[in-house]
C-alpha cells in the first residue's frame, strides 16, 4: 500500500480512540488505564479505597420517591464515562448496566453504587483484554457462556441476562442488559439469555 499511496509508518499500534495496546510476551493487552485515571481524577476518586467487587452482592437498586435526588447531569457524565470504559473492561459491564437504568432521576444510593464501580476500577486500573498474536492453524477454539438473574428489577419484574464469548481465551463479545420480556420462571429467563447469545453467534458469522 505504501508503494501506491502516500503513507506514514506509525510502527506498532499503541493507542487508538483512548484504547491502549501493550505487548505482553506473545500476547497483546488492550486496556484503558490512562482513561480510567482521568475518570477517577474528574470525579474526585483518585485517593479512594478500592473495592474488591464492582457491585455489592445481591444489590437491588430501586426508584424510591422519598430518597434524596442527586445531580442528574453529574450522574450522567459519570455513567457515560463508565460505559466507554466497558470497551475493554467486561468485568464492570453488569454494574454499569444496572446503574444506567436510573439516569432520568438518580438518587443518592444510585450515585453511591456508581462510585463503588470507580473504587473497583481504582484497584484494577491496569486490567484489560489479552489477545493472542498467533493461533493454531486449522483449530477453532471458541466458546461462550450465557446467564441470567431472574426478576432482577423489583418494579418491572424483568430479569437481567448476559453472554460472553471467548476466542482462544480472549473475550471478543459480551453483553449485560435487562431482558425485554417478563420471564415467569428462572428456566424461562435462562432460555431468553441463551437465545440472545445464539443470535449474537448467528449475527457474527
Amino acid at each position: 500500500m505504501m508503494a501506491e499511496f502516500e503513507m506514514t509508518d506509525l510502527e506498532k499500534l499503541s493507542h487508538f480512540l483512548v484504547l491502549e495496546f501493550n505487548q505482553v510476551q506473545k500476547r497483546m493487552l488492550m486496556h484503558q488505564s490512562k482513561y480510567a485515571q482521568e475518570i477517577l481524577k474528574r470525579f474526585g476518586m483518585m485517593n479512594c479505597n478500592y473495592a474488591s467487587t464492582p457491585v455489592e452482592p445481591r444489590l437491588k437498586l430501586e426508584k424510591d420517591p422519598e430518597e434524596e435526588l442527586y445531580d442528574a447531569t453529574e450522574f450522567r457524565k459519570l455513567i457515560g464515562s463508565l460505559r466507554y470504559l466497558c470497551n475493554s473492561r467486561l468485568d464492570i459491564c453488569f454494574a454499569v448496566s444496572l446503574i444506567s437504568r436510573f439516569m432520568k432521576k438518580p438518587r443518592v444510593s444510585h450515585m453511591q453504587a456508581a462510585k463503588r464501580v470507580l473504587r473497583f476500577v481504582k484497584g484494577t486500573i491496569d486490567s484489560g483484554v489479552l489477545f493472542p498474536f498467533e493461533v493454531e492453524s486449522g483449530k477453532l477454539d471458541m466458546f461462550g457462556y450465557t446467564n441470567s438473574n431472574w426478576k432482577r428489577d423489583p418494579k418491572q419484574k424483568k430479569s437481567t441476562g448476559g453472554y460472553l464469548f471467548m476466542y482462544y481465551d480472549a473475550p471478543v463479545a459480551w453483553s449485560s442488559r435487562k431482558q425485554e420480556v417478563v420471564a415467569l420462571s428462572t428456566c424461562e429467563a435462562e432460555y431468553v439469555a441463551a437465545s440472545l447469545g445464539a443470535c449474537q453467534v448467528i449475527t457474527a458469522k
